[in-house]
């Protein structure tokens, strides 16, 4: 927050040990991490106490994502705004009432808007956290070891926050979640109130100048882009009005952005952070990689669920090799990515190669009595390659000037942590339909009243056979064409020359920041 050698939060009240001070701030952000407005790991059990569909509360949970992902634009506005006892009970106070909230309505509008709300205050309050910490982790302001650190929170504590909401539904009810939550976050609000003082380090500055609608509309437009994803196959996609119309205010609305970004000084995302290679360029590439990954929220689930027969207990322990997985990444990419600032395109081909591997692990391991211990080394695979190249990613934006950077973190995270996944399972749930449909025709071409051995069985059992081999056959095949394309891609990452090393990935000093956020409140004024 400010240059003080050695490192320390007088945000703090002086009773508190130093080398105490940064790690109760992790364990804020670990809570502010854990929470949210609904929890998609519980789904089943809310659709069923609930009468809401899986798309409801698939909905709900995206649209916290689309609120953290819209909030990293004006973080440092709010960061030298408010202090940090301020912001800390802030966002506790905020989360607390949304998990309320989202505990007692079956309304799928307040749902959603509760949901997005919840979204930014658990970014404002992780973003006050990890800030308030980042010289304590990198004294000299190296993103690329920074990053490492976050994505390991990040993503490390998604995955636990699935192992925590379906172990307390399972001893419980899924609303208890909730209260585990909001008694956490209880407590953060009893220490902050104790440990902390309102301190500022600088004159605070007000939010004037947001491009307040500018934001709205792209919160819109990316809740009609997953919209589409998640409920097209729902309403059967262009046959639907709600899907044209969804698209068709997606359009409109993103017109009058751009517009509106063309005219007015400072918008929300402004048209120069879209021609910036980087912005771009990641983009397009996260797209390939979610559908590559899509099998993990298509495949992955119908076949551990119909075909091995795992109920949400096993499903869910798959999350602690996942964790391995986070967790190995991170400590790869600061050993070689971070400290000997290895290329961006070495950790882009180590990190898609980790993910071709999985699929073609699973491509030949695909097995009706496929023992549990074989599903390890994908798994691991598939998270270690995806953190890999999050935090190659998200270090590449350091080459786009610091006063776009946020901007482009926004555009990023829409892909990243907002539509791309539901990107990915749209397009391979649509497939895998035509695929099922056409090896089940194929499979039961032969099975009518002359056959003898289809005679044998009942009805219902055939037919139930028939669709479990069809899926079969559908699951290898669908991952036979994504090794193909992965491998593809891969070699297209190989064939292309790059030299950049994330070696001048330095954030700049906080008041360095502040005096830019002056500059552009005096263009404001004038």
């Amino acid at each position: 927050m400010h240059d003080i050698c050695p490192f320390s939060i007088p945000a703090m009240r002086p009773f508190v040990p130093e080398k105490l001070r940064p790690w109760i701030i992790i364990v804020f952000a670990i809570i502010f991490q854990l929470s949210g407005g609904v929890y998609l790991a519980t789904v089943s059990e809310m659709v069923g106490s609930t009468a809401l569909m899986q798309e409801d509360i698939t909905m709900a949970g995206a649209a916290s994502l689309v609120g953290l992902a819209l909030t990293f634009t004006i973080m440092f506005r709010l960061k030298f705004r408010f202090p940090s006892k301020i912001t800390l009970l802030v966002c506790c106070s905020g989360i607390i009432i949304c998990n309320l909230i989202c505990m007692h309505t079956t309304n799928v509008p307040i749902l959603i808007a509760t949901c997005f709300v919840a979204g930014v205050f658990r970014m404002w309050g992780t973003f006050e956290c990890n800030s308030t910490v980042q010289l304590w982790i990198t004294p000299k302001r190296d993103l690329s070891i920074f990053f490492c650190y976050i994505n390991l929170l990040v993503q490390g504590m998604l995955q636990f926050t699935g192992l925590t909401a379906i172990y307390t539904s399972f001893l419980s009810e899924w609303e208890y979640m909730h209260w585990v939550v909001v008694a956490l976050l209880l407590l953060v609000m009893i220490t902050t109130v104790i440990l902390f003082r309102t301190y500022r380090s600088m004159k605070k500055l007000p939010l004037f100048g947001i491009d307040w609608l500018g934001a709205l509309l792209w919160g819109l437009i990316v809740l009609c882009v997953i919209f589409v994803c998640v409920y097209g196959e729902h309403y059967d996609w262009f046959d639907s009005e709600y899907i044209r119309m969804a698209i068709l205010f997606a359009a409109v609305m993103l017109t009058i952005n751009l517009w509106r970004a063309s005219t007015i000084r400072h918008p929300y995302i402004s048209l120069q952070t879209w021609k910036f290679k980087t912005v771009y360029l990641t983009l397009f590439i996260y797209l390939i990689v979610f559908i590559l990954l899509s099998p993990m929220h298509v495949l992955e689930h119908a076949y551990m669920e119909q075909i091995l027969g795992y109920d949400s207990l096993n499903l869910i322990s798959i999350n602690w090799i996942a964790i391995l997985g986070i967790v190995t990444a991170c400590i790869f990419m600061y050993k070689t990515f971070a400290l000997r600032k290895w290329s961006y395109k070495r950790a882009t081909v180590i990190g898609f190669s980790a993910i071709v591997t999985y699929l073609i692990i699973f491509y030949f391991l695909i097995d009706y009595n496929l023992p549990k211990e074989a599903l390890i080394l994908p798994i691991f695979l598939r998270n270690f390659g995806y953190v890999v190249i999050s935090i190659c990613f998200i270090t590449a934006l350091s080459q786009v000037p610091f006063q776009y950077f946020w901007e482009a973190l926004t555009i990023q995270a829409f892909v990243d942590a907002c539509f791309g996944e539901f990107f990915g399972a749209a397009i391979l749930g649509h497939a895998l339909k035509f695929v099922m449909v056409k090896n089940a025709m194929l499979l039961g071409a032969n099975l009518d009243n002359v056959n003898i051995l289809a005679n044998q069985l009942p009805k219902g059992e055939l037919y139930e056979n028939l669709q479990k081999q069809a899926l079969m056959v559908s699951m290898k095949e669908l991952y036979g064409w994504l090794v193909i394309f992965g491998i593809f891609c891969l070699m297209a990452f190989l064939l292309k020359e790059s030299s950049l090393r994330p070696k001048f990935a330095i954030h700049p000093k906080f008041r360095t920041i502040r005096r830019s956020i002056k500059h552009v409140l005096r263009e404001k004024t004038n």
